[in-house]
């Protein structure tokens, strides 16, 4: 990919609860020096509670979180820095929201099983998502279209395997993010 204007500038590493999206993205933003952010620490204090009592959040709850998000995805566009977001996007129309921030988004979606995220979720001490919401998680994920670019992996991978290919499949494709070819050449 030879164009900049259609190189990506944001990954979004997606999944449901339980997959390793925050340690993946941490690491993954550092590969490629870039911002990070933990789309978790966006969400409201309504939000945080109501999903803590074992309630899935309604459209509307999620309405404001990921407007935050976009602006975000925007903002970290507009600086030309790039950027990597930890955020569940777990619906395509999530993931059009933040293709249309301004940001050329690429998706790294670690796919898990549900019975392992079911697992994983009920070990977590400090998070504030139960694992009794990871059902409503899955009947809400939509798996990554055709037209979205971007790369599905298996979530039971290591997660320095994982960065180690997503980081590959960026600089296959020409990553565009400030300093994000460092260390890979």
């Amino acid at each position: 990919m030879s164009d900049p204007s259609q190189q990506p500038a944001m990954v979004v590493v997606m999944g449901v609860s339980g997959c390793g999206k925050s340690s993946t993205g941490r690491l993954l933003a550092e590969r490629l020096g870039v911002p990070f952010l933990e789309a978790d620490t966006l969400h409201s204090a309504p939000n945080r509670a109501k999903m803590a009592a074992g309630r899935p959040l309604t459209e509307e709850d999620r309405g404001p979180w990921l407007a935050a998000v976009s602006q975000w995805i925007a903002q970290a566009t507009a600086s030309q820095t790039g950027g990597v977001v930890a955020c569940s996007a777990l619906r395509y129309r999530y993931r059009q929201m933040f293709r249309r921030a301004g940001a050329r988004v690429w998706l790294l979606h670690l796919a898990l099983d549900e019975t392992a995220a079911r697992q994983r979720v009920a070990r977590r001490t400090e998070h504030f998502m139960p694992a009794a919401l990871v059902d409503s998680q899955y009947a809400e994920l939509e798996p990554l279209r055709p037209d979205e670019p971007g790369l599905t992996v298996d979530a039971e991978n290591s997660r320095q395997a994982i960065v180690d290919r997503a980081a590959a499949a960026l600089h296959a494709i020409g990553w565009a993010g400030k300093s994000a070819l460092d260390g890979l050449r």
